[in-house]
């Protein structure tokens, strides 16, 4: 299920960790890679643990990566807490290194995700910023439509919203005749979804969002952005975009 990448309620109450407060009797061990992610052809471990918020819950509380490289060098990068935690290994800001591009599901019925890229290139760890889409704007029209604009370069996409009229006009934002009553927006969602895919063999990967947009309230699906993004100049450019009706 595509999931919106912010902090679920339970998150909130497990911030970031320092390194001090992650012990290692907290901690289990969830996966082991062997990766080079430093560009020494050499493989470093990659050590991705966790600690559970109770015995027998699937939440884990705390979550951390330990990189160990050669001469004793270690990186530690902690995140917050969530199910099912797992890192991909992309050269997503190509640089002829893989990097960390880490997962994980936040919990609650809307099913929202963490995101976090790292990259360890030249023993430096850094993390990289993810593409955001600040350009989506929507707007209540006359008649039950809501209007999308994705892009400024694109025509604005009509949604017709005339078989939940009802419902709109017991909410208040529309008369029984399709007048626009109130100044409600359209809910535009954080980027819900992110997706690594090949852009071409000499391109290598980018990154697919889902920007989910709602109606009146975040269960009132109107459609999703799907847009296609490259790391190039140390930013994103966004190479497609579309509107996809729900």
């Amino acid at each position: 299920m595509r999931a919106m990448v912010i902090m679920s309620f339970i998150g909130l109450f497990f911030p970031l960790l320092t390194g001090a407060e992650l012990t290692d009797t907290s901690l289990k061990q969830l996966e082991t890679f062997n990766m080079d992610i430093t560009g020494d052809s050499s493989k470093e471990k990659i050590k991705l643990n966790g600690a559970p918020f109770a015995p027998d819950s699937d939440y884990y509380a705390e979550i951390k990566a330990v990189i160990s490289g050669n001469d004793d060098q270690q990186w530690n990068i902690n995140y917050e807490g969530g199910y099912n935690p797992a890192i991909q290994f992309y050269d997503l800001n190509h640089n002829g290194v893989k990097d960390l591009f880490y997962q994980s599901a936040a919990g609650g019925n809307r099913g929202l995700y963490h995101y976090h890229l790292h990259t360890v290139s030249t023993n430096e760890l850094k993390e990289v910023p993810l593409p955001e889409q600040k350009s989506i704007k929507a707007k209540f029209k006359d008649g039950f439509k809501v209007e999308i604009q994705i892009d400024h370069e694109l025509e604005p996409e009509t949604v017709n919203v005339n078989h939940r009229s009802s419902e709109y006009e017991q909410l208040g934002i529309y008369n029984e005749n399709g007048k626009l009553l109130d100044s409600t927006t359209p809910i535009i969602e954080p980027i819900s979804f992110f997706e690594p895919v090949e852009i071409s063999d000499q391109k290598g990967y980018g990154l697919k969002s889902f920007q989910h947009i709602s109606g009146a309230y975040h269960a009132d699906l109107l459609g999703t952005v799907e847009t296609l993004w490259y790391y190039e100049h140390d930013k994103w450019i966004i190479l497609e975009t579309e509107w996809v009706p729900s």
